[in-house]
């Protein structure tokens, strides 16, 4: 231990050995949906381009600059029950490699847990989805044993009982988004087939405004393709285009000629990485005012935050006064790869100290105790 701590005091501003864990479901990056995903690849690469000697372990087929480590012969498959033992294998295996880094950064949801129990290396959680009941006694029980991060302000305030490393923003590559000045008349909705997403809202607000709408939806879970058949198919028509889990660059290609994105949430948004995607387009965003969203959305700027469905209606009449180059100018200066990598750095650098103080005052501590005892 005393070994890991004076390597720590060494690496105190140099290159760090960083474990990065990623949720075993979905390759790193995603071919299609997959949020956590493309922002742990964007951070790892970045991570890397500074220098850091980073260990991903992802699922396989995962494409990376650092090194790869897949404990699992297969993606697991969303939504099977049966893929918790192979979870839970994925992060031990994971664990394992604990005393080979200066810090761990985990994605998972099981793997705080067993990063808990470690007195060495500290261990960096990232905080992507909403809070529950459960994560809720979970976050509890470990807070101050995990190095939690949010990943928005609104997300923090939703649980002040829990000590933060932090608050990180979701970065993206700007580059990896076409901008483009010119927009088409048709809107567009990016997102999963659930309540909380409001796909149905969507086609309303775009019916409601006269513009066609495409949907760039994942609807691959059996509660998603029940909520798309009871809740959505019954709504489609010609003026609707649905795209199922397309490549990157086809839905970054639509967003980026879209007269804006339509985010009708209803729900408390932990951070919504489709408008930062959106606005790096230069593609204003309008959604309503829930979560993170008054956060990302510069409210008359880069999108209009709405209280109801009839302010939607309205402002999809009022985006295009809105300019596509403010809306990529600050995406670069809040939400790029750059940004957000600079800010995990801080963090695993205050997540070392903390721990090195503590393990040198334990240490203080059993030295004082075998020196009293002889």
């Amino acid at each position: 231990m005393a070994e890991n701590v004076e390597g720590a005091v060494r690496r105190k501003s140099g290159p760090l050995r960083i474990a990065m864990i990623a949720p075993p479901y979905l390759a790193v990056p995603p071919i299609g949906y997959g949020g956590i995903e493309q922002v742990v690849s964007v951070l790892t690469e970045g991570l890397v381009t500074a220098g850091h000697e980073v260990v991903l372990f992802g699922a396989p087929g995962s494409v990376t600059s650092a090194r790869l480590i897949s404990p699992l012969p297969a993606p697991i498959t969303l939504g099977d029950p049966a893929g918790i033992s192979d979870e839970i294998y994925f992060i031990t295996a994971a664990y394992h490699e604990a005393q080979s880094f200066d810090v761990i950064h985990d994605h998972t949801g099981m793997g705080p847990s067993l990063g808990s129990m470690l007195s060495w290396p500290p261990v960096v959680h990232t905080l992507h989805g909403p809070w529950t009941t459960q994560s809720r006694r979970m976050a509890r029980l470990l807070s101050g044993r995990v190095n939690y991060v949010a990943i928005s302000n609104s997300q923090r305030e939703h649980n002040r009982q829990i000590r933060y490393a932090g608050v990180v923003y979701n970065g993206i590559n700007v580059a990896a988004h076409p901008f483009r000045e010119a927009k088409e008349d048709f809107l567009v909705f990016v997102g999963r087939i659930n309540p909380e997403k409001r796909p149905e809202t969507a086609i309303e607000i775009a019916r409601k405004a006269g513009l066609p709408l495409v949907m760039v939806i994942k609807c691959s879970e059996p509660f998603e393709r029940d909520y798309f058949n009871k809740v959505v198919a019954p709504l489609l028509g010609t003026d609707i285009t649905i795209l199922e889990e397309p490549a990157q660059e086809v839905k970054v290609d639509i967003v980026s000629r879209a007269r804006a994105l339509l985010f009708p949430i209803d729900w408390p948004e932990p951070f919504g990485l489709v408008m930062t995607e959106a606005m790096a387009c230069g593609t204003p965003v309008i959604a309503r005012a829930l979560g993170s969203v008054p956060e990302v959305i510069r409210n008359g700027i880069t999108g209009y935050c709405c209280n109801s469905i009839e302010e939607m209606i309205d402002a999809v009449s009022s985006v295009a006064s809105l300019n596509p180059t403010d809306c990529r100018e600050d995406v670069k200066r809040r939400f790029s790869a750059s940004v957000m990598v600079a800010n995990y750095e801080k963090v695993y650098r205050s997540a070392l100290a903390r721990t090195q103080r503590r393990e040198l005052v334990a240490q203080s501590a059993e030295l004082f105790l075998l020196n009293a005892a002889s």
